[in-house]
């Protein structure tokens, strides 16, 4: 994609950089990052030569320097509703410290009121929309638009459009309405269908260490018997080489059984490291200075950079036309 103005981000909850580098191949850059994991501060500083702060709850809105977009792949956390009824009860204010406070979604809503970026993009699992009967969702568009005055628009987008894996996410855009001019509504971009195939990212040669034991297959096959006869859909994956895989979690690591890869007269194996970094659209110069196993759970949490840089362009690009106008 062709680079755009050098509009600046800040990279909340970065884990390992997923959304920098989306951005950065969009021609933006980065001016602050925060990530409480220590092996994930571990392999972004050894990729972007950043360390990026810790926990958001303890850092100021004063430390966090004037940004124009603010991103972040936030952990989704319960709100809590019964505490707003108690509130209520007891005649006390309701509004934006209270639907949100004690969530890790507070801290976005309180930086984004406190520096008022031009526009942000958080990202989540598909699943937010219906938490809590939807309750969840609820609360977070209206904190943004009502509380913030900002016009947000949401959308779950497959990364296997681009990547050989199924990954949908929510991916929600928003922008500040003192700053619109009355111009056209945000429009999510048109992502081509690539047709991406496992077999373009697999590695031609593979340490026997990444084969699952006699053990360990075996133990996945009885698992997929019983629970197939129980009438559940539990089980392991083996992956078709010329589709797209099921979705890669933080929990790979245990025993890679959502992703196996077919192996002629072997065991099936575990993706690498390096595949599952390829099966996100991470570059093969992205450095692993971790453990299989904290890699694993890395790539898991991640977002793919691939679908960021295509959402990174389209709000770029609807920036350029504000500042035109």
């Amino acid at each position: 994609m062709p680079k755009t103005s050098p509009h600046t981000f800040i990279d909340l909850f970065a884990g390992i950089g997923g959304f920098r580098l989306g951005f950065e191949s969009a021609g933006c850059r980065c001016v602050w990052a925060s990530e409480w994991n220590k092996f994930a501060q571990e392999t972004y500083q050894a990729n972007f030569g950043d360390m990026p702060a810790g926990d958001i709850r303890k850092v100021s809105s004063d430390q966090i320097p004037r940004h124009e977009i603010l991103t972040a792949g936030f952990p989704c956390q319960p709100f809590s509703i019964s505490g707003v009824s108690k509130r209520k009860s007891l005649n006390m204010p309701v509004g934006f410290d209270d639907e949100t406070q004690g969530t890790l979604f507070f801290e976005i809503k309180r930086i984004i009121k406190d520096k008022r970026p031009k526009a942000f993009l958080l990202e989540n699992v598909k699943h937010l929309q219906t938490h809590d009967k939807g309750r969840t969702f609820k609360v977070i568009v209206k904190s943004l638009s009502d509380d913030l005055g900002y016009s947000v628009h949401y959308k779950v987008i497959d990364a296997a459009l681009v990547v050989p894996q199924h990954r949908e996410r929510i991916f929600i855009v928003g922008f500040d309405n003192g700053r619109q001019f009355n111009l056209d509504p945000y429009m999510f971009p048109e992502i081509p269908d690539l047709q991406p195939k496992l077999r373009d990212i697999l590695e031609r040669s593979v340490d026997k260490k990444y084969t699952l034991t006699d053990h360990l297959w075996q133990y996945l096959q009885d698992y997929a018997d019983k629970h197939r006869k129980a009438g559940h859909g539990f089980g392991y994956g083996i992956a078709n080489r010329d589709g797209v895989t099921r979705t890669l979690s933080a929990r790979y690591h245990k025993d890679g059984s959502e992703i196996l890869i077919p192996q002629k007269g072997k065991n099936p194996r575990r993706l690498t490291p390096r595949e599952c970094a390829r099966l996100l659209g991470f570059p093969d110069t992205f450095k692993i200075p971790v453990s299989d196993t904290q890699a694993y759970h890395q790539f898991g949490n991640a977002v793919s950079p691939k679908i960021v840089e295509y959402l990174a362009v389209s709000i770029v690009k609807y920036l350029d036309r504000l500042t035109a106008k």
